[in-house]
């Protein structure tokens, strides 16, 4: 395989990169499709695709429009998805959740993660729901009001004074007799439930799809390890599809940006703290590296100032989104990518 074609370096306090050969790139392999076990779960709706037609006049692209996931199933964040479709492929397969939920009754089964916020609430919620229990770890740094959220859906908090690879890596060492690890990011050895949540994940690209049929220029995508944008990447890069993908992280955790423009993983140091707290990640999960790696346009870092002044911004104008949802906003005000046609920004939480 030809090496891809890169441009990467710094603009202002920025790093950067892009591929120019991506988008002719076809992910292989066939899909899963979580949408129908979805759809079975209680209280599904499909979440809103929102119009910010200021914004779009204001940015110079043909429209503008924010996928908004601060409400999925009662939750502030998308991450249900990917973790009930890997709960489901680990413990049943089942096609409703009812079914699943008659597969695990009576089942002394305890559901373990490390999570930055929204993917360990995910878990205990789903354990909730299934009767089971739920062992979440906890890295240094993450506010309380998420930790109280996990708490409240009935896990138990393991606080550790770790980085998140190291809490992932704690949460992987104490699995044990009836414990099952739904982790979402991938390590050699490790794939097959990581690779459940980015299917899971493709629920949100599917609902775009019926929401948008005319097609999508640009989808603004937060990266975190990557399972996300590796879901993104493999929606589109199908034939036949001609939509742009740029990732947004934080400068201070660009292990995409940094892994794109030296054409291989890179690990970076997350010691330091940002308000993008979910999407504090150092390392790329090893199963969304390819599709990262072939099939990503680009990517750009981007500051805590620039992230809070995009999410005022997107408050003002009636959307609800946290830091890691702003970012892309601030990702996109900090390009030139200015599609005549449609621009998505996938807000992953509030």
């Amino acid at each position: 395989m030809n090496e891809p074609r890169r441009t990467a370096g710094l603009r202002g306090p920025r790093p950067w990169a892009t591929n120019s050969e991506a988008a002719g790139w076809i992910a292989p392999g066939v899909r899963e499709s979580a949408l129908e076990f979805h759809r079975s779960m209680p209280g599904y709706a499909v979440t809103p695709l929102v119009e910010v037609p200021a914004l779009a006049g204001s940015l110079g692209v043909g429209s503008l429009w924010v996928k908004d996931e601060s409400n999925r199933f009662g939750l502030p964040a998308f991450k249900v998805l990917g973790a009930s479709w890997a709960v489901n492929r680990a413990l049943g397969p089942a096609r409703t959740f009812a079914e699943l939920a008659a597969l695990v009754a009576d089942r002394r089964i305890t559901l373990v993660t490390a999570t930055d916020g929204n993917h360990g609430r995910a878990l205990a919620y789903l354990a909730r729901l299934l009767g089971l229990r739920s062992r979440i770890y906890i890295p240094a740094g993450l506010p309380a009001e998420p930790v109280q959220a996990i708490r409240d859906e009935g896990a138990d908090v393991v606080s550790t004074d770790l980085s998140y690879d190291d809490a992932v890596r704690a949460a992987a060492a104490s699995v044990h007799a009836d414990d099952v690890l739904i982790q979402d990011t991938a390590w050699p050895g490790y794939e097959d439930v990581p690779r459940s949540i980015v299917a899971g994940y493709s629920t949100l690209f599917a609902e775009l799809d019926e929401q948008h049929p005319a097609g999508i220029g640009l989808v603004v995508v937060p990266a975190g390890v990557g399972s996300l944008l590796q879901s993104a990447i493999e929606h589109y890069r199908t034939p036949g599809r001609r939509t742009s993908i740029l990732a947004a992280e934080p400068v201070t955790a660009a292990c995409v940006t940094e892994s794109l423009a030296a054409g291989h993983p890179v690990t970076v140091d997350t010691s330091a703290p940002t308000i993008m707290a979910g999407l504090n990640c150092g390392t790329v999960s090893t199963i969304a590296w390819p599709a990262i790696r072939n099939g990503l346009d680009a990517a750009v870092a981007v500051t805590d100032a620039e992230t809070r002044a995009a999410q005022v911004l997107l408050h003002s104008h009636h959307v609800r989104t946290g830091p890691c949802g702003a970012a892309t906003l601030a990702a996109l005000q900090a390009t030139d990518l200015r599609p005549s046609t449609a621009v998505v920004l996938v807000n992953t939480e509030r």
